[in-house]
Parts: C-alpha cells; sequence; structure tokens
C-alpha cells in the first residue's frame, strides 16, 4: 500500500512538472509569435521583445517552481499524518498506576510467566522467580533463548507478565507511574544511541539541567574523559550519526557517561562489552567497577570474564532460573554453567 501511495504521489507530481513545462515553452512560443509579427510591422522595436520576453521566462519559471513545493507539502502532509497516527496510538501497556516507586529497596520477580504475543504457545520465561537485593550486583547468564533479554523488557515495563508479579518495594510494578518508575532506571544496551550532536549532548542526553561540570563528572566515572579531551574540540566535538566518528568501546564510555549522570537507582547492562577488543573492554570494565557502587545492577552476559566478580550470578534456561550463586560455587555445583564456562574460555584461549 504504501508503494502504490508513493506511485501515485510520483505520477501527480510528474503530470504536474510536464503540464507546467509545456504551459511555459507554449507560451514562450506564442509570445515570439505575436512579438516577431509586431516587430516586422514596426509596433516594436527588437529591444522590447527581447526585455518581454526576458521577463516573461522569469515569470513563467517562477510558477513552474510550484511543481516542487506542491511535490514537497505532498510529502510533508504524508508525513505529518503517520506522525499524527503515531501518536494518536494507544499504549497497550497501561499506565494506571499511581504510586511513587520506594527507594533502596529490593526488586522481586515472584511466580512470572510471560510469553510474546508473535509466540503465545513458546513462553519465554515459565515461574520465574528471583529477588535482588538493593545494591547487589547479579548477572544473568545462559544460552541464548533462556529469557535474559526478556526480564530487562518486563522490568522496564515493555510488556507485563501474563501470570505472577514483578514487585519493588512490596508493590506490583503495574501499581505505579510508569513515568516515575523508568526514571529509576538506566539502561546500556550493547550497541548504545548516539545522536550526531556533540559529546556534551549525548552525555547530557534526558538529564534535568545538566552542567559541564556534573557532564564532565560522569565522563570521569566511565573513563571518557581522558579520550574526549583529545578530541579537537572536546565536549563540542560532534560525532556523526550514530557516532560513527568513535570507536565502539568509545562509543559504550558516552553511554555509561549517560547512565551515571541520570544517577539511577537500577542499571542494567545488556552486554555492555561483548563487541568490544581486549583494551576497550579493560576500560569499560574499570567504569563500571565504579558505577556499580551502591546501586542495584543487573548484567546480561555472555562473557564471562566480566561477571566473574559480580556479587551474584544467576544462571538461566529456558525461561527458568538453574541455579544461583558466586562463580567459584557455580563452578561446582551447575552443569550448565560449568559446560559455558568450558566452552568460553577453551574458545578464548584458541584465539
Amino acid at each position: 500500500q504504501a508503494f502504490l501511495v508513493a506511485r501515485s504521489r510520483v505520477f501527480q507530481r510528474a503530470l504536474l512538472t510536464g503540464f507546467a513545462i509545456l504551459l511555459l515553452m507554449g507560451g514562450i512560443v506564442g509570445m515570439m509569435w505575436s512579438g516577431g509579427v509586431d516587430v516586422i510591422e514596426g509596433r516594436m522595436t527588437g529591444g522590447e521583445l527581447g526585455a518581454f520576453v526576458f521577463y516573461a521566462i522569469m515569470v513563467g519559471t517562477a510558477f513552474a517552481t510550484l511543481s516542487e513545493v506542491w511535490g514537497d507539502l505532498q510529502r510533508a502532509a504524508g508525513a505529518a499524518e503517520r506522525l499524527m497516527e503515531l501518536l494518536d496510538e494507544t499504549s497497550e501497556i497501561p499506565d494506571t498506576g499511581t504510586q511513587t516507586p520506594a527507594s533502596n529497596t529490593a526488586l522481586a520477580f515472584k511466580g512470572v510467566h510471560f510469553a510474546y504475543p508473535s509466540r503465545p504457545t513458546h513462553p519465554a520465561l515459565s515461574d520465574f522467580t528471583l529477588e535482588i537485593a538493593h545494591g547487589e550486583s547479579v548477572a544473568l547468564v545462559g544460552p541464548s533463548g533462556a529469557g535474559k533479554s526478556t526480564v530487562f523488557e518486563l522490568m522496564l515495563r515493555f510488556y507485563d507478565p501474563i501470570a505472577g508479579a514483578i514487585r519493588f518495594g512490596g508493590a506490583d510494578l503495574r501499581e505505579m507511574s510508569l513515568d516515575r518508575w523508568r526514571q529509576k532506571i538506566a539502561l546500556v544496551p550493547q550497541q548504545p544511541t548516539l545522536f550526531s550532536g556533540d559529546i556534551f549532548y549525548n552525555i547530557a542526553y534526558g538529564a534535568n539541567e545538566p552542567t559541564q561540570a556534573a557532564v564532565e563528572a560522569a565522563a570521569q566515572m566511565a573513563h571518557a574523559h581522558e579520550f574526549i579531551q583529545t578530541l579537537p574540540e572536546g565536549y563540542q566535538s560532534h560525532l556523526g550519526a550514530q557516532g560513527v566518528r568513535l570507536s565502539g568501546g568509545q562509543r559504550q564510555r558516552i553511554a555509561l557517561a549517560r547512565a551515571i549522570l541520570s544517577d539511577p537507582e537500577l542499571l542494567l547492562l545488556d552486554e555492555a562489552t561483548s563487541a568490544l577488543d581486549t583494551e576497550s573492554e579493560w576500560h569499560v570494565r574499570q567504569a563500571l567497577a565504579d558505577i556499580i557502587q551502591e546501586r542495584t545492577t543487573i548484567i546480561i552476559a555472555h562473557r564471562l570474564s566480566t561477571v566473574i566478580n559480580a556479587d551474584r550470578i544467576v544462571v538461566m534456561d529456558e525461561g527458568r532460573v538453574i541455579d544461583s550463586g558466586p562463580h567459584d560455587e557455580l563452578m561446582t555445583s551447575c552443569e550448565l554453567y560449568q559446560r559455558l564456562a568450558r566452552l568460553q574460555f577453551q574458545t578464548e584461549q584458541a584465539t
């Protein structure tokens, strides 16, 4: 349908452009014929005819550009229509909660069951139960499809559980204001979203009235201040689309600085170091060691070397918690964790 609409608009624009050119050329031919007759009969000089034709072409060209303006108006109208449709969309996640989330308290998943709407017969989480104390760093590990990313999506309330509940300070997330709940959370994804503005704008995005000193302090905690200072314009250096002028590790540290500036109570790290080289990963890990202090941190990681020092490692498979504990304990008690660690460390040694 979008293709048919686009083709129709191109056809209309082509017709209008062709009609405008035909009208312009026809008018010029008519003027030259009539003016030539007047010059021959002495009613007009050649210079007057030339001047008249020149001005007529200028006016006609101006009118011909109306076809371009009309095409732009059509595109703008179509874009505005799509924007209005998007603004009129009703969220499937009801924001009817009125409670203000508590502070410095535990997060708990109680018997959570969830399946994506596109796959209702394949549960992503089944009877998922997990409690995370305030200030604890918890790593979620497991094979692909274990449900790790689903945990984040439910925490951010992109979806609601089909059964069970997610509670923060004893209150169900559905009873809380969605905006106030999300203000407590900062997410650092594997591929951070950066804008084409300068570094200051990218770090300060989402913060309330950030100052230069606050932005620089956040960058220092994220181990980003050093490389920012080496850029030609420092914090006013533009990054290009999606931060193409920075390396992967530098982009990740900019995203970490943005998360630090928002001072979240809950920090979610989704594969924050999986795509980085060894040196960049070291810088990011150093930054994370400072950031996770005194705040609840949940980490999704396939590279177990990045989460060995977490307070607790939760092993997931097929949407359930298989085992949990520190690294050394899991290496002796959890067969799945042993297999993941063995495969990964063998691969790292081979490379």
